[in-house]
């Protein structure tokens, strides 16, 4: 039986998008369907708070749109998982963020590994979730000086960049694994592997698998406690259209 898998770019960047629809496929079962879609309101790309709370309506969005056409699960691919325990709230469906998903992965495999993510303003955000999901004493993070859309630009650099990084945090973190903290980064992943010879872990290709174990195994997100439906209320303003059961209904 074919399962439907939803990956939102919360990102404006529907390049981007491309470049993570083809990981997510390149992990895929062979019953799995990927639906990529980019975000319609929001940043180009997402670099720090600021850019990340404006994120979460349209994602919030593609989420409850992607919910009633039917997917099973829904993968967000942005690494500062952004907007995930409000997306578990609002759904019914399992939600996977692909920071917490790569650094799972990274932990059957190594015992200590970096986060090697874009600039110093996500670094800070990242090493927040490391240390919610109980990572700290294993995983380093470090920022390669890129913005996220100079991953897309061949002249930018940035691949340069973030082999350098990798390479000090071989040397000077004893890094047994390597995870790549951006979304943008998907599709570098073997390459990288190959180059330095240890594992280099995609948040987007994590989530995937994390996603079908779900749908195989028939659990989902608890409605008990933090992530229960949101109570009943109005919403006003620019935000109207957010109140609870509205954004699902639409």
């Amino acid at each position: 039986m074919t399962v439907q898998i939803l990956v939102v770019n919360p990102n404006t960047t529907a390049s981007m998008t491309e470049t993570i629809a083809a990981a997510a496929r390149g992990v895929a079962g062979a019953w799995t369907e990927i639906i990529a879609v980019t975000s319609s309101t929001g940043p180009a790309s997402i670099e720090g708070y600021y850019d990340e709370a404006l994120a979460v309506p349209g994602l919030l969005m593609e989420i409850a749109a992607g919910e009633r056409r039917g997917v099973q699960a829904a993968v967000i691919a942005c690494f500062d998982d952004t907007g995930l325990d409000a997306a578990r709230a609002m759904a019914n469906i399992p939600v996977i963020g692909i920071c917490e998903a790569a650094l799972s992965i990274a932990s059957f495999i190594a015992q200590r590994f970096t986060v090697v993510t874009t600039t110093e303003r996500s670094r800070v955000p990242v090493e927040g979730l490391v240390q919610r999901y109980g990572m700290t004493g294993r995983a380093r993070v470090r920022a390669a000086d890129i913005p996220v859309l100079a991953l897309e630009d061949p002249a930018s650099g940035a691949i340069g960049k973030l082999r350098d990084e990798i390479a000090r945090a071989v040397e000077e973190d004893r890094a047994e694994a390597i995870v790549l903290g951006c979304a943008g980064m998907a599709d570098l992943a073997h390459q990288l592997q190959a180059d330095f010879g240890l594992p280099v872990i995609d948040g987007v290709g994590a989530a995937i698998k994390q996603a079908e174990a779900l749908i195989a195994l028939g659990l989902s997100t608890s409605k008990r406690g933090a992530y229960a439906s949101p109570l009943a209320k109005p919403y006003r303003g620019m935000l109207k259209s957010f109140s609870p059961g509205a954004v699902a209904a639409e």
